[in-house]
Formats: C-alpha cells, structure tokens, sequence
C-alpha cells in the first residue's frame, strides 16, 4: 500500500451518496473543491434523485462486489463507507461485507476509509455521557454489528488500512427519509397536525443535522494525514436535555402551536412485532429513547475548532420543507 500524490490528494469515493450522510458529505466535499466519485448500481436513477448534490462522478457497481468498489477506489484518497442496508434488514449480512471490500479498496489504493457512526454500539456502561474511549457493550443486535464494523476497521489498521470513525446521535435533515424524525415524529407530505415523539419526556436525546454532521466529516477529510492510524471522533450535533423539545420545534416552526404530541404506541408495536420484522427491529432500539446517551465532542472541538452547528430552528425548518410538511408560504420563508 502507497500514500496517495498530490495528484489523487483531492479525490473520494462515497459508498451511499443516494442515502442522507453519503449525500451530504458527497455535496460538503464539492463545496471543498474535491473531486467525488460515486458508486451506485443505476447511475440514470442516482443522477436524477440526487440532483442537489453537485457534479458527481458516477461509478456503476455494487458494494456487495469487491473488484466494483476496488474499481471505482482507483486514485482516491479518501473512501467514506455511508452506505447502510435499508430497513434494518439483515445488517450482518450486507453491512460487513460492505465494510470488507472497503477495506480491501482502501488496502489497495492507500485511501483513508471514513466510516458515519452513531451510538449503537453502547450500553449502559457508557452512559450518559459516551467519550471516543467509553466501552462497547450493546444491547442490540444492530450494535453488535456496529461494534463488528469498528473492530474491522481496528484490526485493518495494524494491516495499514488508516481509518476514520466519526459517531453522531439520530440524524434529520432535509435529504435524509429514513429517520426516526421523518418515519416517526412527522407524516411527510402533509402539514404538521400532530407529532409523535418517541421519547421520554424529560430525558436527554442527541440529534445530528446531516450538513452539520457532513461538514465535520468534509473538514476531517481534509487534515486525515494528521489524523491517527484508527481515529475516532464525537460529534455533539443538537444535545437537547429534554428531548421532547424536538417535538416543541417542530409545532413552533410549522406553525402549529395547538398540534398534541404525542407518545408513540409501544405496546401495540409489540404486540404486532411477530408480523412485522420492521416492527422488531425497531422496538430494540427503543431503550436508547429511555435514557439519555450524550456524546462528549472535546477531542473534535481541539482539532478542529467550533464545531459546525446550525441553529435549530433552522435545521428544523429545513427538515420540514423537504419532506412537505410546511405550508407553501413557510416553505418559502425556509428558503429565502
């Protein structure tokens, strides 16, 4: 394995860039000066859902193909593993394969591999307050696969695979569907009558705004070989103390002062979980909305300085413009 030229120094490949964080880390890029590479399986279909993002060079391949991702990692720096199996469906057996051809590309091209992580990987050993250094022990089959994922990149380091891991509490923004926000909180494509939030009242949530979250990862790019071998960073994004002040956001920008929020039916997805995988694999995430996880960004903070943060209504706001779920006269002033 070789470190990249000056030539190449400039250049990423994106592994998810049709999916929230791929995207907007795709688009922080560009606004960098990069160059971006995407792989994708139907480059008409990608080209014409991610027009917002900018000039990217599109790959046709698989993730699950070791020689498309090694194809398309040729002359890049920098390989942002974003890519997720939709639905929570079979995390084992698409997501480490995933991973694993990554690192092959990266072993190969001399890339940094950067991985979007979150805080599956905790239990309550780690709780409330979750540093680079906390230990891994989850409760969730989805976090074990997640530690998995970490340990892969660990042992790939001593291999001389550089990584970089940057972990976020529950991502929203305006290009991210799939979301406890946008599947849960909001009905997208209507305007804001109620709201469901999925927590306790009273307890602390952490919530990540993908272009905050992006341009961390974009301004971590860019200083990558200073970085450690395996390197880790938090990132704090919106840490609201009652978490169910999400939901207050929501009816104060929309407009929607009288709209009841309301508590998510756990007991009846229970009950209706043996006939819905989905059901199931959301309700083994649910403990992580009874407690508060809040995720200590210092080490990010000394290395790059403030982290990026856009305000949360704004955030919001953006949010509920592209999903539909503001009146026409709110999405305008969303954009003004």
């Amino acid at each position: 394995m070789t470190r990249q030229t000056d030539a190449v120094s400039r250049c990423a490949l994106v592994i998810g860039a049709t999916g929230g964080i791929g995207g907007e880390t795709a688009r922080a890029l560009l606004q960098r000066g990069w160059r971006v590479r995407a792989l994708t399986r139907d480059r008409d279909a990608a080209r014409a859902g991610t027009q917002w993002i900018g000039p990217v060079e599109w790959a046709q391949g698989d993730a699950m193909r070791e020689a498309d991702v090694s194809a398309a990692a040729r002359s890049v720096s920098v390989i942002v593993h974003a890519a997720n199996p939709p639905k929570y469906r079979n995390w084992r057996g698409l997501a480490l394969p995933m991973l694993d051809n990554a690192i092959k590309a990266a072993r190969a091209s001399g890339a940094r591999v950067v991985l979007p992580g979150n805080i599956y990987n905790y239990g309550p050993d780690a709780w409330p307050l979750v540093t680079e250094s906390s230990p891994q022990n989850p409760q969730s089959r989805k976090g074990a696969v997640r530690v998995e994922m970490e340990q892969m990149l660990t042992a790939a380091a001593e291999d001389g695979v550089r990584s970089l891991i940057v972990r976020a509490g529950d991502f929203f923004g305006p290009h991210q569907p799939a979301s406890w926000f946008a599947d849960v909180m909001v009905k997208p494509g209507r305007p804001v009558t109620s709201v469901t939030y999925p927590g306790v009242h009273g307890v602390g949530h952490a919530w990540a705004y993908l272009p905050d979250l992006a341009e961390t990862i974009a301004r971590l790019a860019e200083i990558e070989n200073t970085l450690a071998d395996a390197d880790v960073f938090n990132f704090a994004g919106h840490w609201l103390a009652d978490g169910a002040e999400m939901a207050r956001v929501v009816t104060r920008v929309a407009d929607a002062p009288e709209a009841p929020v309301r508590g998510l039916p756990w007991a009846l997805m229970k009950l209706a979980a043996p006939f819905v995988p989905f059901l199931r694999e959301i309700l083994e995430m649910r403990y992580l909305w009874q407690v508060p996880v809040r995720l200590d960004n210092a080490k990010l903070v000394a290395q790059i300085g403030t982290e990026p943060h856009t305000p949360l209504d704004e955030a919001v706001t953006a949010t509920l413009a592209a999903l539909g779920c503001l009146q026409a006269t709110d999405r305008g002033a969303a954009f003004a």
